[in-house]
């Protein structure tokens, strides 16, 4: 018996040392790698693919010269950094699962361009702008009622760094320049955060995407819940306590803001096509008048009125940010505007001007490219750096990609 435990004593030593053993080793060889070995995890970790032998020695030469950046900047020049990664990246903003299984769409075509073409990425939110693919491809042409045209580009696997082409979405979408803000009013927004509902959708899921806010992180129930509207209780479950202490948190800061959204609807025909698919992206001009409300605002902002008849009625698409007051000060608000203004565009500008917006992007592309949150001290202090980085860059979202990857390459 005794020899037997003396056995399975010294195996266990024996299996300890092994173990300590190999994780030295592993931990020696990530202290130790070389340029090679960084310029192949800055490749893999930004296109998600092998580099060749030419780029990976190219990479390691710009390595070994003390310019990392100028290595993931070679790297990003492949096709795979922008039909797989910026794809997987972007999906999940264009739809409530937050699910990046979706074909490509107007919304990831367009945060691809952005990116590729090194533009403000602060415009994705309030631009007169769309991608599209090459007309010399033989795509179906672009339509405002299906997504054949971006599904065909990435079912015939035709790249997407080459063949997409930046127009303006007004003259795709029939929306007027002023009413255009950038994804926001592309058609796969559209038919995920305009399609039935109150529109909330949109300001919920654009300021979780881009912001990196829900609304539960910014409940302040201190503003004023003069702009709530008539469908909200103001007793759920005869209880106003719970109107005052919880409702009002997210309602009376979305509510005015969201207002933005007045004139704009996503119709299909719920009993032919319940999932939407062949909607399309519909907008009062100031022609237009909804036959329910009377006026430019879609009948959806009137909807169960009688909830609370004394609520706020919406007379048109005039917002005010609430929260550039109380605790959401901390979202950092572009202190040139007004934190006022009519429409999509200029919400979209007051949202993409904010710090939450920066740090957002960079939080987000480090995440992606170190496949982890930002979780230490380090990590912070290298987020903080990257913002400024990006501000300073004039918000090329490349910058944060290369910066990320070097950072994240390992010693």
């Amino acid at each position: 018996m005794r020899a037997r435990h003396r056995t399975r004593t010294l195996v266990a030593k024996a299996s300890s040392t092994l173990l300590f053993l190999t994780l030295a080793l592993s931990h020696a060889s990530v202290a130790q790698a070389g340029p090679r070995e960084q310029a192949k995890r800055i490749h893999d970790r930004i296109a998600g693919v092998p580099p060749s032998a030419t780029v990976l020695n190219n990479m390691a030469a710009q390595i070994t010269g003390g310019d990392e950046l100028a290595a993931a900047d070679i790297a990003m020049e492949n096709s795979a950094f922008y039909d797989v990664t910026l794809k997987n990246l972007a999906a999940p903003w264009t739809n409530e699962a937050q699910s990046k299984f979706v074909p490509l769409n107007d919304y990831i075509a367009t945060v691809i361009g952005l990116v590729r073409d090194n533009a403000d990425f602060r415009t994705v939110l309030y631009e007169d702008v769309l991608y599209i693919g090459n007309s010399g491809l033989g795509l179906p042409a672009y339509s405002q009622s299906n997504n054949n045209h971006y599904e065909a580009l990435e079912d015939g696997g035709f790249s997407l760094k080459d063949n997409l082409i930046r127009v303006n979405q007004s003259t795709y979408s029939g929306l007027p320049t002023s009413a255009t803000a950038g994804v926001m009013t592309s058609r796969a927004a559209a038919r995920a955060f305009f399609s039935a509902g109150t529109n909330r959708a949109m300001f919920r899921f654009t300021l979780m995407n881009h912001m990196c806010n829900d609304l539960e992180q910014v409940a302040d129930v201190t503003r004023p819940p003069d702009r709530i509207r008539q469908d909200v209780s103001r007793s759920p479950g005869g209880d106003s306590r719970v109107f005052l202490n919880n409702c009002v948190g997210c309602h009376s800061g979305m509510d005015p803001m969201a207002q933005a959204f007045a004139y704009y609807d996503y119709e299909y025909d719920a009993t032919a096509d319940p999932d939407g698919e062949l909607g399309r992206l519909v907008y009062n001009t100031a022609n237009d008048r909804d036959p329910v409300t009377g006026t430019r605002v879609k009948a959806k902002y009137h909807i169960n009125s009688a909830t609370f008849e004394q609520g706020y009625v919406t007379p048109d698409d005039s917002w005010d940010n609430y929260w550039r007051s109380g605790a959401n000060r901390r979202l950092g608000w572009d202190s040139a505007l007004s934190g006022s203004g009519q429409g999509a565009k200029s919400l979209g500008r007051e949202f993409a001007q904010s710090d939450a917006f920066a740090e957002c992007q960079v939080k987000k592309v480090f995440e992606n490219v170190c496949l982890r949150p930002p979780s230490n001290a380090s990590d912070r202090s290298q987020v903080t750096s990257m913002v400024s980085s990006f501000r300073a860059q004039g918000f090329d979202l490349k910058q944060v990609f290369a910066e990320s990857a070097v950072y994240c390459m390992g010693d």
